[in-house]
């Protein structure tokens, strides 16, 4: 028999600061910390898949990457898009495209800790 996977089970952002990433999910995307975790990251408790931000792994130097995540397409899903895409406006998120209509529902891009850019969908 063959072994295969089953699908992404764990994300995490490689970031500088830790500190200033998590507090970048919890207070303007409204995520939770999961209880536990390693002390080199912040864990969120997201589903059906873990979120983290996390230290960078021995190796990474995110100093010398143009655009930390640059061909990785992250997408995060949201109860009301229209209303996160506003509050993120509101609180002076760099980077906030238009709502736009996609397959998923109303969707938007917007830059992150550390220059990452992600995607939101939802109703």
């Amino acid at each position: 028999m063959t072994a295969t996977v089953e699908g992404p089970d764990f994300i995490a952002l490689q970031v500088r600061d830790v500190p200033a990433a998590a507090a970048f999910f919890e207070e303007r995307l409204g995520l939770r910390r999961a209880p536990g975790g390693p002390a080199n990251a912040v864990v969120f408790a997201t589903g059906p898949i873990p979120f983290a931000v996390r230290e960078p792994l021995p190796g990474v130097d995110l100093d010398g990457a143009g655009q930390p995540g640059l061909g990785v397409a992250l997408w995060l899903r949201t109860t009301d898009a229209p209303a996160l895409r506003e509050q993120l406006v509101a609180a002076g998120t760099e980077g906030v495209s238009p709502l736009q209509a996609t397959p998923f529902g109303p969707s938007f891009s917007f830059t992150g800790p550390e220059g990452y850019r992600l995607t939101v969908h939802g109703d």
